[in-house]
């Protein structure tokens, strides 16, 4: 079957079900399974059928809510003619994980997650799909899957929460900056979910559902829609009934996810002070498009981008307040000048259709280009003999100017946990440079995050003239001096590996440079006398992650 047989028929792909089978008396046998679901015979056969991935669980409050959402989707199908066929896969929760040995089963679900979509979806041969999911490696995995299936996909992103700082009626709201309020409790209340949704920063969760729109792979406003409002169900059932007008047309990720689509995906990252996982995310995403993904495109873009939108941990306002400025529609719109216009989008329409008549609510929340937040793109790449292949850092999240250009002498430690006890024993000091190896995709395994470690460092130990330098990755809310993804990795024998206490690091950040200051001559005594240290691992998971996952630079993808 190619694809002009599906665009004259939307029930091509669910047609071969019984193609094979249709005079034979299996045939009865498979009717027979689907009117156990409460189909009937004539609806099988002449209904599309659309799934329903739902990330839905009950222990993750940015997906609770899912379940809700899933059926304004189904209506949204029944009511264009289409039969709605909702099944689950994982969706884990980065918070849960959190300075615990379940933050290295985070990353890896992210392949899981898009091989049992796939896997679901092909073995029953559905017609088209729509996604819901809000989270952190959930939102990528689903666009990983839309585009290697390559079959009508609409995405419905869950949308923020609020967090708790909005309900408390003492204070005064000014933004969710934990340093806008004196008070401790009110401070951890600006990190306080106060409902369902993805944690309201500007954090991976929401940078992906904001990117999820910048590819034309939702309705236009859906990404930034709060969670718990009327409008997100209303958009919900919307894509259930556009989902059926893709499947007509043949509209397939293929023709919306394009190298012009995903330079536009860049512009808008760097433009919301996006979160660094992007630099992860995005090359495994364009791996699925057949695209080799360039780290350097982030250096480049960012110095015609500024960051423009306030929100933290960039700014003070929260998800929910970029939502009322207008949302990513009006962000695409500020950079009109900057994006493929002629790009498609789920609406049918082209991106620049879609913006046409959009306006700016809110300057204060969304800067315009002349008066930027930070005067260039929220994340870029330093290079040097410490990382040679690259490492990520959000510079528009640091909030001391002369933290641009730091050096000093490394405090080195080879787990998160180890960092952590050195935290709270306070033998870690301002002008530190603290070096957390190990934890990279290998050496981890799994690229755990390292926002119990950071979280402490900054609320708890108010530590700000200190750099942070790590093969492992951050919380996409993490802000200061923070510097992971470093490549190679010290599982893999980067030069991270051989850093010692007291050596000398440079970080300038303007130059795009991460230099360790030793000679060459004792770099290589060094690693004549390196062993790379193993971890006592058992999950077969996590051994076959090791074994097949490639560096952070390209996206922590599978290689087979």
């Amino acid at each position: 079957m190619n694809k002009s047989q599906q665009e004259s028929d939307p029930k091509a792909r669910s047609k071969e079900i019984f193609s094979l089978i249709k005079n034979t008396p299996f045939y009865y046998v498979t009717t027979g399974i689907m009117k156990g679901i409460g189909l009937e015979a004539k609806e099988i056969e002449r209904k599309p059928l659309i799934g329903v991935v739902n990330t839905w669980n009950e222990l993750n409050p940015g997906h609770k809510h899912l379940r809700y959402l899933a059926e304004g989707v189904k209506w949204g199908v029944l009511e264009s003619g289409g039969i709605p066929l909702e099944f689950n896969t994982i969706a884990p929760c980065d918070g849960w994980a959190n300075g615990n040995d379940g933050m290295r089963y985070i990353l890896p679900q992210r392949e899981i997650i898009a091989d049992s979509i796939e896997c679901m979806i092909q073995a029953h041969r559905l017609d088209a799909m729509v996604t819901l999911s809000s989270c952190d490696k959930i939102n990528p995995a689903v666009l990983m899957a839309a585009i290697r299936l390559d079959i009508p996909t609409i995405c419905v992103p869950g949308g923020p929460s609020l967090y708790d700082i909005h309900w408390i009626p003492q204070n005064e709201y000014k933004g969710i900056e934990q340093e806008n309020y004196e008070n401790f409790d009110t401070k951890v209340n600006c990190i306080s979910c106060g409902t369902c949704g993805a944690c309201e920063q500007m954090g991976t969760a929401n940078t992906f559902q904001c990117l999820m729109e910048a590819f034309g792979m939702t309705l236009p406003n859906a990404a930034t829609i709060p969670a718990v409002t009327q409008q997100k169900y209303i958009i919900a059932k919307q894509s259930g009934k556009q989902i059926l007008t893709l499947l007509e047309k043949n509209i397939i990720p293929s023709k919306i996810m394009t190298q012009k689509s995903l330079e536009n995906v860049i512009k808008v990252d760097l433009a919301i002070g996006g979160s660094t996982n992007s630099a992860i995310h995005l090359p495994a995403i364009a791996h699925e498009m057949g695209i080799d993904f360039n780290l350097d495109w982030f250096n480049d873009y960012s110095k015609i981008i500024p960051t423009i939108v306030n929100v933290s941990p960039t700014g003070s306002y929260g998800i929910s307040d970029l939502y009322k400025a207008g949302g990513i529609s009006a962000v695409l719109k500020r950079l009109e000048s900057h994006l493929n216009l002629d790009c498609l989008t789920v609406s049918g329409k082209t991106l620049k259709k879609v913006i046409k008549k959009v306006e700016i609510l809110d300057p204060n929340v969304i800067h315009p280009l002349e008066n930027p937040v930070f005067p260039e793109g929220g994340t870029v790449i330093l290079k040097g003999n410490l990382a040679p292949e690259g490492a990520v850092i959000k510079q528009s999240a640091i909030r001391k100017t002369n933290l641009l250009k730091f050096s000093g002498k490394a405090i080195v430690f080879n787990s998160e946990k180890d960092a952590i006890e050195a935290l709270l024993q306070d033998k870690i000091k301002n002008g530190n440079v603290v070096v957390i190896r190990y934890e990279g995709p290998k050496g981890g395994p799994g690229m755990p995050e390292l926002l119990a470690f950071t979280a402490s460092l900054m609320l708890y130990k108010g530590l700000q003239d200190i750099a942070l330098i790590s093969d492992g990755r951050f919380s996409g809310a993490t802000w200061g001096p923070c510097i992971g993804h470093v490549c190679p990795e010290a599982y893999e024998g980067g030069l991270i590996a051989v850093v010692q206490e007291g050596d000398p690091i440079d970080i300038d950040i303007p130059k795009r440079k991460l230099h360790l200051n030793v000679s060459e001559r004792e770099i290589e005594n060094r690693f004549n006398d390196w062993k790379r240290i193993e971890r006592d691992i058992k999950s077969s998971t996590l051994l076959k992650y090791r074994k097949l996952v490639s560096s952070a630079s390209e996206g922590a993808v599978l290689r087979f």
